[in-house]
């Protein structure tokens, strides 16, 4: 049985790993911010979202960012660099999140109080080290949504994990609850990127 492919499935395998771009291309802000405001649908624990970004788009950041990031070419030729942070004091914002979701009808009020009250006996006396956990997953999935929106908007990105974290969060003077997770290099390409190939489903997956 064929089915036609959807576009979010072109997308998806259109999208590639591209680092070679083109240096004098600038993605305007409004369209930086579009994207980011549109990547925040993605899903989180407990919808607290602890997602933070830092983009970088200085000429002069990015050749600084360049030798933190084991001196990969697209840190510095890409339009600007998507840091993605993970907020290990996400539960701070609770308040603000559930009241929200009452204000806008998705929740009665008891509801609201609850989800509020399990949270904050919750996640503040979780250890440090689950807090980054949950923070790193929910970055992870933001971060899909990111280069998969990017795409849509006839962008090519990157994502990178080998960078210096106690490095950036110097440099950046990041507070202790924000940890340094992923840099999303964000731009046109120029030059296609290679295709890749991907295991077969019979050694990834078990049907029972």
């Amino acid at each position: 049985m064929t089915t036609t492919k959807s576009y979010l499935n072109k997308v998806m395998h259109d999208r590639k790993s591209v680092r070679k771009y083109e240096a004098n291309y600038k993605i305007p802000q409004s369209e930086l911010e579009e994207l980011l405001i549109e990547a925040t649908t993605a899903p989180s624990s407990s919808n607290l979202q602890p997602w933070r970004f830092l983009v970088i788009q200085d000429e002069a950041v990015k050749k600084e960012l360049r030798l933190i990031a084991n001196n990969q070419e697209q840190v510095e030729t890409a339009s600007a660099i998507i840091a993605v942070l993970g907020d290990t004091e996400m539960y701070k914002n609770v308040e603000e999140v559930y009241t929200k979701n009452f204000e806008l009808g998705y929740m009665d009020e008891a509801t609201k109080n609850m989800m509020i009250e399990n949270s904050l006996k919750l996640y503040p006396n979780l250890p440090e080290e689950i807090l980054k956990n949950i923070a790193t997953f929910d970055a992870g999935l933001i971060s899909m949504q990111i280069m998969l929106l990017a795409k849509d908007m006839g962008y090519d990105t990157v994502p990178m994990g080998g960078f210096n974290k106690e490095a950036f969060a110097k440099r950046f003077e990041l507070t202790d609850n924000l940890v340094p997770i992923v840099l999303i290099a964000i731009g046109k390409a120029a030059v296609a990127a290679y295709g890749s190939s991907r295991l077969e489903l019979n050694d990834l997956a078990k049907f029972i």
